[in-house]
């Protein structure tokens, strides 16, 4: 017998799918339509549709006639009638009284190139509608909405068009809405405010849950068991504007609400201010039946967001770096004082150098405070902290050096500074600390990263929001941090195997993350401890392997201190693991539980798996190897792995496309491999 829940969820599943068919898009093109043609569009698999409406709803819907949307998956609805549009300070919302103008269709089918992602040859095809309205009564103001529709997910965003009678605007919320078609519950990141450093755990959350008065970031993973579907809540092209947070909806169990972070010292009714044209991010919902494609698909920000504006990005170097503030600028058997000094630094860049590392991150604590004592004065260095010196050394060892920032310092004197840290040689920058996407801080990363662009030094974000495409247009922007990382198990247990696992489903769906990885002492479960020197990590040695494939980052620190590396089974792997990729599949997972990704670099594969602490036993197919044999070099837990977490097995077989890979992970466990073809 089937449930209540059930039986609502057949006949609103019924209901929005003949609504859907009455406005079914006819096939996309280019070129001007009418108003009287279908609002719809679909994707070129036909899987994907997204529709507009001008309708009056019942309660709890506003009253009236509103602009809604609505998103279906092969007909099965995804998101019921949305609220569309935006609310104006100083004049009524540009979401009612309006009519269609005019539409317009075109459709892409093309790739682009990316040498610093997960994927080279990137796929950019959708169709498009652009929906020109306009109010009925005076002033007649102008709304564009543009929707668009890929085989990856769908995606909207509104234009207003430069307009005698819209100059001068301020934004003073979206009405946009997402009502889920059907129960629903999220991997949920809910901090409960916008100015933060985007640094916790996702948890499973029943959207019903989702307050009004909440604060919850995206990417938003979210479960629609009784359609058996997964969506992506994301955010593209995040440029001028404010972040996107959404809350619940009084009355509406399964709708959330965008709400936007407002700037210190401005008035909460103007998180936006600007002048027409003005243009919104996109809004993203990536929509399937298994979440770890969209892994595989999360070049989707990528492909809405600005192209290159770099003429030329040869200079730009992806890389692994050593890193001295994890470990706590630690070392032993060595014949000074480890700190923040010059012979600390240059050990490290010795160890990059023996392994190959081509950075060396010299982090907070080289520059000495202003005079106000306040602020790092980063035009000076400390004396025991000879940067130009360190810079120095590095190049002769063939290690390039990256400096730690406060983004304030970093702004009082951008210029001069960044002119002097090219004038040292340092090759980039890493920016802390922001803590903030309101729209003066997304004005500030944009203006650091062409900044730094302009004297070819790489950036690095930390304190720092999510990912919402800039790499794209700035591609020296390797990565940034808007993740709770490594650095946590210094002073909490909270980096647990589960978490591990979760991020590559959630926070890793918008873009490269510097969880920093890397850590030598391993904890089995029940035998962590946080500590600031020398900290543990939980979960096994493989696992910690693996996230430099599982984990996109085309700058990835190796965390532990040079003496805790040496020698130590696994060194090997790191050394040789590329960071960024021509090919990414993923083979198996589930959010929270465990995932299996396969990465190519040239003519050879890497495979990464990691499990939660209930352990898992897998079996990968190889078919997505080339022709020939393969060796494998497996990096695995060892026997005693559930036990001591440092216990690895190195083993070597020979493989091709037609075998399976069995592994199995210890609790909080994983594994690493490279396959090489066979000469």
């Amino acid at each position: 017998m089937l449930s209540k829940r059930r039986i609502s969820f057949i006949v609103l599943t019924a209901a929005l799918t003949l609504a859907a068919a009455g406005s079914a898009c006819a096939p996309a093109g280019n070129g001007k339509n009418g108003a009287g043609s279908p609002l719809a569009v679909s994707s070129p698999d036909g899987s994907l549709a997204i529709a507009v409406s001008l309708a009056a709803k019942p309660q709890p819907y506003l009253p009236g006639e509103r602009l809604y949307y609505r998103v279906t998956y092969k007909g099965a609805p995804v998101l019921a009638d949305s609220p569309l549009g935006l609310d104006l300070a100083g004049g009524p919302a540009l979401d009612h009284g309006l009519e269609v103008v005019s539409t317009d269709r075109r459709s892409n089918d093309a790739t682009w190139e990316n040498a610093f992602g997960a994927r080279r040859t990137v796929p950019d095809r959708y169709n498009e509608l652009a929906i020109r309205l306009r109010e009925k009564n005076p002033p007649h103001r102008l709304l564009d909405v543009v929707l668009r529709a890929y085989d990856e997910g769908v995606a909207f965003r509104y234009i207003l068009p430069k307009q005698e009678a819209l100059s001068d605007v301020a934004i003073a919320a979206e009405t946009t809405g997402f009502y889920f078609a059907g129960t629903a519950s999220a991997f949920a990141q809910n901090l409960g405010r916008w100015d933060t450093s985007n640094e916790g755990e996702y948890l499973r959350t029943p959207l019903a849950d989702i307050k009004p008065a909440s604060l919850v970031h995206v990417p938003l993973l979210v479960e629609m068991p009784e359609a058996g579907l997964w969506a992506a809540l994301l955010k593209a092209d995040l440029t001028d504007y404010a972040g996107m947070y959404v809350g619940g909806v009084a009355g509406v169990p399964n709708a959330l609400t965008a709400r936007l972070a407002v700037a210190p010292r401005r008035r909460l009714d103007r998180p936006v201010v600007g002048a027409t044209p003005l243009t919104t991010p996109w809004r993203v919902l990536m929509v399937g039946p298994d979440p770890a494609r969209f892994i595989e698909h999360n070049y989707l920000v990528l492909d809405l967001s600005a192209p290159c504006a770099l003429a030329d990005t040869s200079w730009i170097k992806p890389g692994k770096a050593a890193w001295d503030w994890w470990s706590g600028s630690y070392a032993t058997g060595v014949p000074f004082k480890p700190g923040m000094n010059t012979a600390t630094m240059k050990h490290y860049i010795d160890f990059a150098a023996r392994h190959k590392l081509e950075y060396m991150l010299v982090d907070a604590g080289w520059a000495p405070l202003s005079q106000d004592g306040r602020i790092e004065d980063i035009l000076r260095f400390r004396p025991e902290v000879d940067v130009p010196a360190i810079i120095a050394y590095g190049r002769s060892k063939g290690v390039a050096t990256l400096l730690w920032v406060e983004w304030q310092a970093l702004d009082r004197v951008m210029d001069e500074a960044l002119a002097l840290f090219e004038k040292w040689g340092a090759a980039g920058i890493k920016v802390d600390y922001m803590n903030r996407d309101d729209q003066d801080m997304v004005n500030y990363y944009q203006k650091v990263v062409k900044k730094a662009a302009e004297h070819r030094l790489t950036v690095d974000f930390h304190g720092a929001y999510k990912p919402t495409g800039l790499r794209r247009a700035y591609p020296n922007l390797l990565t940034r941090e808007g993740v709770m990382g490594l650095e946590y198990s210094k002073w909490s247990d909270r980096i647990t195997p589960t978490h591990d696992v979760t991020i590559p489903f959630t926070r890793m769906l918008a873009g490269p993350m510097d969880f920093t990885p890397g850590a030598m002492r391993n904890a089995a479960r029940g035998k962590f401890e946080a500590r600031d020197v020398a900290p543990m990590a939980q979960g096994t040695r493989a696992h910690q392997l693996a996230m430099y494939v599982v984990y996109e980052s085309p700058l990835v620190m190796v965390s532990d201190y040079p003496e805790a590396c040496e020698g130590q089974p696994g060194l090997e792997f790191i050394e040789k693991v590329p960071v960024v990729w021509d090919d990414t599949k993923v083979l198996a997972g589930k959010p929270a539980k465990f995932v299996a990704i396969a990465r190519r670099s040239g003519d050879g594969w890497w495979i990464g798996a990691m499990a939660d602490w209930d352990g898992r036993a897998l079996d990968l197919p190889l078919d997505f190897l080339g022709a020939g044999a393969y060796e494998a070099t497996v990096f695995a837990d060892g026997p005693g792995a559930a036990e001591d977490g440092t216990s690895l097995d190195v083993s070597r077989r020979t493989v091709g496309a037609g075998d399976r890979l069995a592994l199995r992970l210890a609790p909080g466990g994983g594994a690493a491999v490279m396959l090489m073809p066979v000469k």
